[in-house]
């Protein structure tokens, strides 16, 4: 229970971020820097933000708010 927990404060904490500061862009080892994760977990929240549609990955592999990727025109 208490590592259910560990996990929703910090998939809450990251959103918030993200929220907050809309243009965040962040390589996963930018966010493990960031946050001081354990690159295995930061990779799982991130993975998790991702398919629920609070974050994209980008060109690059950068993290940003879902709805900010930058598109190119072809």
């Amino acid at each position: 229970m208490a590592n259910e927990q560990l996990i929703h404060d910090w998939l809450c904490r990251i959103q918030s971020e993200f929220f907050e500061m809309p243009g965040l862009r962040l390589t996963k080892p930018q966010a493990r820097r960031l946050w001081s994760l354990d690159p295995q977990f930061c990779d799982n929240l991130l993975d998790t933000l991702v398919s629920t549609h609070v974050l994209e990955r980008g060109p690059h592999d950068v993290y940003v708010l879902a709805g900010r990727t930058e598109r190119r025109s072809a």
